[in-house]
């Protein structure tokens, strides 16, 4: 495994936006200060017009570290519930089509995109999934990036207050048990099934290798009672850092037009989402399935990363909400391709 990356000015710009911002955040107090202050300080730098890029290979190196904590999650007890999820699961493709409905047409028509723009930037699906399948059906790739950058960046921020708020959480909470405190054995296999499971993953061209190996790795050393712990807080803390950073990089360079228009079309379907998905996790609530908090959080569409972080913070059942966001993503990666080629041939 090779990760290579050098400081260059507009990386350097973006680690000192990312570090500026997690300061502010610790300053004042503010919740989530190593995931929502690299976001908030690159956002800044952006809009100043400043170039900035990302971490590469490292960035995706610490996002091995939610799949581990993920998988480690994934415990005997965890797969004797799987049939229970099934009917929430079920609700996912109803959630997107739904999404889709509405999503497009205020894209498309509203804010004037062309077809492959308002499709791909109304899909939920993963960032980078969307940007590669809407540039090759001709989307505008600078749009798209904004659009699902702002989806991501706005559902982020707009779900720690909702927590606090009506469940109580504390984000303030350690994310794990300190590193000193976890057996050199436990973060010796942790290490092998991250860095192993994320090579073997992308070797065989899996979607979100940097997670969902590491993840499946976990899983069976978990599930095999070797891998008994989540990853200590410190690493955590680490992975919110790029995390944060990521979706905050998106922002390089940003232009009053595109703020005007882009950023404005990611807010206001970001908005819709939010109701659709506080929707969603009632029907869930009030049928049963889950409880609100897992409900809430596995129907929010934010990136899988950044809600696994978020999960992980409230304490709430973290397999039950990444499965859920797999499955959105999954799905909206068959099937976009699918219906974007069925449209064209309806087409006269």
């Amino acid at each position: 495994m090779t990760v290579r990356w050098g400081i260059d000015r507009a990386r350097l710009t973006t680690i000192v936006a990312a570090a500026c911002g997690i300061a502010l955040f610790l300053g004042l107090d503010l919740p989530l200060p190593f995931l929502l202050g690299p976001m908030a300080g690159c956002l800044v730098v952006g809009l100043a017009g400043v170039e900035m890029r990302g971490m590469g290979g490292l960035g995706h190196a610490m996002r091995t570290i939610l799949g581990i904590a993920v998988g480690a999650s994934i415990t005997p007890e965890l797969v004797g519930e799987l049939p229970r999820m099934a009917a929430s699961l079920a609700l996912v493709p109803v959630y997107l089509v739904v999404a889709a409905v509405v999503g497009y047409p205020l894209l498309r028509r509203g804010f004037g995109f062309d077809h492959p723009t308002a499709y791909y930037g109304a899909m939920p699906g993963g960032l980078q999934d969307m940007l590669i399948f809407g540039e090759e059906a001709g989307a505008n790739p600078r749009a798209l990036s904004l659009i699902h950058a702002t989806r991501v960046a706005l559902i982020v921020m707009l779900a720690p207050p909702l927590l606090w708020a009506f469940w109580g959480v504390d984000l303030q909470t350690p994310p794990g048990q300190p590193a000193l405190e976890t057996p050199p054995v436990q973060l010796a296999l942790m290490a092998v099934a991250g860095l192993g499971g994320w090579q073997l993953a992308k070797r065989v061209g899996l979607f979100g290798a940097s997670i969902l190996g590491p993840m499946i790795a976990t899983a069976i050393l978990s599930l095999a009672g070797l891998i008994t712990m989540r990853p200590p807080a410190e690493a955590i803390w680490i992975a919110q850092v790029f995390i944060g950073l990521a979706v905050g990089v998106r922002y390089s360079g940003l232009k009053w037009r595109e703020l005007r228009h882009d950023v404005a079309a990611g807010a206001a379907l970001s908005l819709y989402l939010a109701v659709l998905t506080l929707i969603f996790a009632e029907t869930v609530y009030l049928l049963g399935l889950a409880p609100q908090l897992e409900a809430f959080m596995a129907f929010a569409p934010g990136g899988q990363a950044e809600m696994a972080v978020l999960a992980l913070l409230a304490g709430a059942d973290l397999a039950f909400i990444v499965t859920h966001h797999i499955t959105r993503i999954v799905l909206v990666i068959v099937l976009s391709p699918l219906v974007l080629k069925l449209w064209k041939g309806m087409r006269p």
